[in-house]
């Protein structure tokens, strides 16, 4: 079985997700979270609608049991100053992140200026390639992070292969869906809470 863990934190990041998805998110064999999902759903940590699974009331207070343990065994103090370096880069995909939307402050980015767009999309590889270090030392204090680098790297080949959905489609692994995630997952695994992120300025 993939690890409740993981699972848990998976569904609850993503709301309502297929198995497969999932699966993809995860990195595990789709077959074997298919079961997990099952297990889940008849344990009463999750529901399935329309082949679409979440967490239930009870789901979410296990996995906040189960974070709670997590902490425990990490270096918390080490996590929090690759939090607060994580803020920097933060910052700089929220800016590109308005510049693939916006062209100035009221002009819509319709994605009919090519040589914009290519230029947005260098900037995100720059920020890919400068953040990369970072990712690899919160992936080492929190092993569980391990896929990140690997959903990064795709969303990223992605976008540079003409697919430029990729960069910030809400329903997909996009970058800005994978970003939002890690956040989120920092927020935690750090004690802070999105709201005291979010009034501080620093929410995506």
């Amino acid at each position: 079985m993939t690890e409740l863990l993981n699972v848990l934190q998976a569904l609850r990041l993503k709301g309502r997700v297929r198995a497969a998805d999932l699966a993809a998110t995860l990195g595990a064999d789709e077959e074997t979270l298919s079961a997990d999902l099952e297990s889940l759903t008849a344990a009463g940590l999750a529901v399935e609608t329309n082949g679409r699974f979440k967490t239930t009331a009870e789901g979410r207070n296990r996995l906040t049991e189960l974070l709670g343990d997590e902490r425990t065994s990490l270096d918390t103090d080490a996590l929090s100053t690759a939090y607060e370096e994580f803020d920097a880069y933060n910052d700089e995909l929220k800016s590109l992140m308005a510049r693939w939307q916006l062209k100035d402050e009221s002009t819509p980015n319709d994605h009919a200026d090519a040589e914009y767009d290519a230029a947005v999309i260098a900037g995100l590889r720059s920020l890919h390639e400068s953040f990369t270090p970072l990712l690899s030392r919160i992936v080492a204090t929190a092993p569980r992070l391990i896929h990140y680098p690997r959903r990064f790297e795709s969303a990223l080949e992605k976008i540079e292969a003409g697919d430029t959905s990729w960069f910030a489609r809400p329903i997909a692994d996009s970058y800005h869906t994978v970003w939002f995630e890690l956040h989120e997952e920092l927020i935690g695994l750090t004690g802070r809470t999105r709201a005291a992120e979010a009034a501080a300025g620093r929410a995506l």
